[in-house]
């Protein structure tokens, strides 16, 4: 059994690497919660929402952590009840499987808030 995307490493761009295609990073795509979507072909895009500031604030913290834990760092855009999130490997000016297994964890993070 394949492991999920959240459980893969996040093995980072090399030199060399290619941005991913459509045709490639689909299969990603379609493993990851239905908030995230692919802008331009450059880099994922999601929006998740909280009954407040405060709860949308301890996810921006986690996603911190995990970001520094793997060295690989989304845009974050905290306001009232919801955490906006961009990624994409600046190195590559693109996707790679990386960002598509750090929005799996962010998504099984986000999960871990449930609903209140």
């Amino acid at each position: 059994m394949t492991p999920s995307l959240a459980d893969q490493p996040v093995e980072h761009a090399e030199e060399g690497d290619e941005p991913l295609t459509d045709d490639a990073y689909a299969e990603y795509l379609a493993e990851l919660g239905g908030a995230w979507e692919v802008v331009d072909d450059h880099h994922l895009e999601a929006t998740y929402e909280f009954d407040d500031f405060a709860a949308a604030l301890a996810f921006t913290n986690d996603v911190g952590e995990l970001a520094e834990e793997e060295w690989h760092h989304p845009d974050l855009h905290l306001s009232w009840g919801e955490v906006g999130v961009e990624m994409w490997s600046h190195d590559i000016g693109g996707l790679h499987e990386s960002d598509f297994v750090m929005a799996a964890r962010m998504d099984r993070i986000y999960d871990g808030y449930g609903d209140d």
